[in-house]
């Protein structure tokens, strides 16, 4: 596999550890050398979270450098765009799920909140490939993150890593309670 580098973002408390660490346990799992790191600093007060991702035998830092992404993965489609805008090198894709977690200032009416449209038109001018992800009746808001994962797979976006990996992963990532739950996310948003 040539080097990759992913960028994770969402908003505090939607799942940016699970997704970061399944991914990471994955490529590990498939033989490749990873290297990441996460911020958590805003997590509790619902700000920015994000991740970095690199996989490859040539990296040497864990931080992916702006504009160098190849790959972002958002929580949140302002979040998504924002990733995308700053970390996305030209030609690169962002995969995001739909959901809306307005700021501040797009509640008081300082600022508005991108549309899907909005999102495909800002980044297609830059050859960025645009997936959003919406699956029909999530059964939890925290199973987000497992269905991006399922979205991941069916797109094959990381080379060599398809839906038996990431499953085996999810098995020893979540929580037995919670388990055939996930999985059934994870399945219904590799179908979407």
């Amino acid at each position: 596999m040539k080097a990759m580098n992913i960028y994770l973002c969402g908003v505090g408390g939607q799942g940016i550890s699970l997704l970061s660490s399944v991914i990471t346990s994955a490529c590990m799992e498939a033989g490749y050398q990873v290297m990441g790191v996460d911020t958590h600093g805003l997590a509790q007060r619902g700000g920015t979270v994000v991740s970095h991702l690199r996989i490859g035998k040539k990296v040497f830092t864990p931080m992916i450098p702006d504009g160098q992404a190849d790959l972002v993965i958002a929580l949140e489609r302002l979040e998504g765009l924002r990733g995308a805008l700053s970390m996305l090198k030209p030609g690169g894709t962002l995969v995001y799920y739909q959901t809306v977690l307005q700021p501040h200032k797009v509640r008081s009416g300082e600022m508005a909140y991108p549309s899907d449209v909005e999102v495909l038109e800002r980044l297609r001018p830059r050859g960025i490939n645009v997936e959003a992800l919406n699956v029909e009746n999530l059964p939890d808001y925290r199973m987000q993150n497992v269905a991006l994962l399922g979205k991941l797979a069916s797109m094959n976006l990381i080379e060599d890593i398809g839906s038996e990996v990431f499953e085996e992963v999810i098995k020893t990532a979540v929580p037995e309670h919670a388990l055939e739950t996930n999985l059934a996310v994870f399945k219904q948003a590799m179908d979407s």
